[in-house]
């Protein structure tokens, strides 16, 4: 599919709508999204999303440059849709993301095409319900907030590998590097080799960050 086709199809959609090309950067952007976020196409179109909406999912982790939905892509996975809260020009506001993905003509561009549908009162709803399980049904907050669909998630779409997730489990554990390392056989070195490239997939500053992030997306 040609570019012009990709904006084509941006365009004639009513509801917030842009297109990422293979870097992550907007490569189309409608009227709506226009009006909704508040950026015209000429600002916005060259642009990371991130940079542009500043997203942030209930597990808390940042929308950035390193994209999972983007490697999911690249990928050829089904995309999945998923909930980020975005900045609009009436401040912070939920939306569900409609996400597909469509091959460039010759066959290596990858255009991902993300539709925005307003999510505040399902969101309301849903903190209603999850303050309502952790009071009256005597849960704790994780389990109340683990009865909400955490698949809608974009943390939930990260990549680990099975050896990131079983380092990860361990340190939810309270297992220090040397400890990891002792219980899998590896080097210390490894161990915070991959300790780092889940702190990067995970988009997460410490070790608990990310860890609560992955119990919270239920990645362990």
């Amino acid at each position: 599919m040609r570019l012009r086709e990709v904006k084509e199809l941006v365009d004639g959609t009513a509801e917030p709508a842009f297109a990422l090309d293979h870097n992550g950067q907007i490569a189309a952007w409608n009227k709506a999204a226009k009006q909704t976020f508040g950026f015209d196409s000429a600002e916005a179109i060259g642009q990371f999303c991130s940079d542009v909406l500043y997203g942030v999912d209930e597990c808390g982790m940042e929308c950035s440059h390193d994209c999972a939905i983007r490697h999911r892509a690249e990928k050829r996975e089904p995309l999945k849709s998923y909930d980020i809260q975005l900045t609009t020009r009436q401040g912070k506001r939920w939306f569900n993301m409609i996400v597909t993905s469509v091959i460039g003509v010759k066959g290596e561009q990858i255009y991902t095409i993300h539709i925005a549908r307003p999510a505040d009162l399902q969101k309301r709803l849903e903190g209603i319900f999850k303050e309502f399980a952790a009071k009256e049904l005597i849960l704790g907050d994780s389990t109340g907030t683990g009865i909400v669909e955490v698949e809608r998630t974009t943390t939930h779409q990260v990549d680990l590998t099975p050896r990131e997730i079983e380092i990860l489990r361990l340190i939810s554990n309270g297992y220090t590097s040397a400890k990891v390392a002792s219980e899998l056989f590896i080097s210390k070195t490894t161990v915070n080799n991959h300790v780092q490239h889940i702190l990067k997939k995970l988009n997460a500053s410490s070790r608990l960050e990310a860890v609560r992030r992955a119990e919270r997306a239920r990645l362990i």
